[in-house]
């Protein structure tokens, strides 16, 4: 095998390789004997069938299967003699003697870009606030309120009043367009909650001041993005008489309470959305501490990020830019953003994902971090208990693609180093309240 070096710019690499021949010969001609010893065709005994009949019936998958191999073989020495280590899938082009039975030598390109040399910081000279917050019995109060609230009966109104705010209105409507009904606008005996959402907007809100027996006809507009593409955007009128009204009932908060959810006692829930807000906070505190984490080696990445690897990210984050722009659901500072200043802001963010990427993988690979299979079936059951009844069928779609274990494998690898980063760096514990908490930074890693 014969290598000439053709491309060092940066962290592009390209090399042209050639293998004799005779080699690519004796490997096809191997393994067309391989095939004929397991080959049976009439009139002749197994492992006797003629070359030329193998080579007419085989030849051109067989010369395939013998240049994969022998490319891959090649490539891998390469990369293994001269201590480069691919940032991404290399690109390999055949230039000549890849047709079967050819006397040229097999000539082929390959073309990729390289890691960079990455200098991991002093880990130890990180210096993190770690944000804490207790839950509290306010806290507990708020949550067992909102749980009554969602217990709420409600009751008949028997004196006449109007429909107020809070109160569920029981009505017949007939909907229309330029005066004619539409198919699906009408219907009997629908409860629409005043103040409540689900309806179109203004819908609710017109029937307030209705009294039982009343009869009006309100219109509304359709948002422009609603799921029925043949009404969305149109104004419409609807003819609404108003049956019966409702009023909120609230659920007091006690034992009785507490046995209708299925538990022993008030006492009982308490300690359990106690636990559960408790578990919501340390994850918040993670996640406020793994941002910071980032942000601190973020500039930390004084190497070039490879311009290939940047372009996938990139490609990632704005299908996704694109679909939510069609959804109308763009965050509302990129919504007055022109086209080349989106572009330009989610690429820095792409090549800063990238960077602490490779920092974090390096960190890992250097400190031999790795991702136990025990954790792998950790990950693969966790995943599987999202979907019940369908389990089964969650473990044979693991097994059956590598890459979605290793989906679970990158987010597993990334906290292992997070953890490890952490223990080394100075962490310092401060009490906060669970609004300042909550308080997110913009997220872009």
């Amino acid at each position: 095998m014969q290598v000439t070096e053709t491309l060092s710019d940066g962290l592009k690499r390209g090399f042209t390789v050639t293998v004799p021949a005779a080699e690519i010969e004796s490997k096809r001609t191997a393994r067309l004997k391989e095939v004929g010893q397991s080959m049976k065709l009439p009139g002749f005994r197994p492992g006797k069938v003629p070359m030329s009949i193998l080579q007419q019936r085989f030849g051109e998958s067989v010369q395939g299967e013998v240049l994969e191999q022998v490319v891959s073989d090649a490539t891998r020495t390469l990369l293994d003699e001269r201590g480069l280590r691919p940032a991404m899938q290399p690109r390999v082009d055949l230039v000549s003697g890849s047709e079967p039975g050819s006397k040229e030598d097999l000539k082929f390109t390959v073309e990729f870009e390289v890691l960079p040399e990455i200098t991991i910081p002093d880990l130890s000279g990180l210096s993190l606030v770690r944000l804490k917050s207790e839950v509290n019995a306010e806290t507990v109060d708020k949550a067992l309120t909102e749980i009554a609230s969602r217990q709420r009966e409600f009751e008949k109104v028997e004196e006449d009043r109007p429909a107020a705010n809070g109160d569920v209105a029981v009505v017949d409507f007939v909907g229309k367009i330029d005066g004619t009904a539409f198919e699906g606008g009408s219907a009997d005996d629908v409860s629409v909650e005043l103040g409540g959402a689900g309806f179109i907007p203004g819908f609710a809100e017109q029937i307030e001041g209705m009294k039982v027996g009343d009869e009006k006809v309100i219109t509304v507009t359709f948002p422009a993005d609603y799921g029925a593409e043949h009404l969305a955007g149109k104004e419409a009128t609807f003819d609404i008489k108003l049956k019966e009204l409702k009023r909120p009932v609230e659920a007091k908060i006690d034992d009785e309470l507490a046995k209708k959810l299925g538990f022993d006692g008030l006492e009982q829930v308490r300690e359990l959305i106690s636990k559960q807000v408790g578990q919501e906070y340390e994850q918040l505190s993670r996640l406020r501490l793994k941002r910071e984490l980032l942000d601190k080696l973020a500039e930390k990445t004084d190497f070039e990020a490879p311009p290939g690897m940047v372009d996938a990210e990139f490609a990632q984050i704005w299908n996704r830019i694109e679909e939510d722009r069609k959804a109308g659901r763009l965050d509302e500072e990129d919504k007055d953003k022109d086209e080349d200043t989106l572009r330009a802001d989610y690429r820095k963010i792409a090549e800063r994902r990238v960077k602490l990427g490779l920092l974090l993988a390096e960190i890992g690979r250097v400190n031999n971090i790795t991702v136990t299979q025990e954790e792998i079936v950790h990950a693969v059951r966790a995943e599987a208990a999202r979907y019940p009844g369908q389990e089964q069928a969650v473990f044979e779609y693991f097994s059956k693609n590598p890459q979605a274990v290793d989906g679970l494998r990158g987010p597993i690898f990334e906290n292992k180093v997070i953890d490890y980063i952490v223990e080394l760096a100075k962490v310092e514990d401060k009490d906060v309240t669970p609004e300042e908490l909550a308080e997110m930074p913009e997220a872009d890693v």
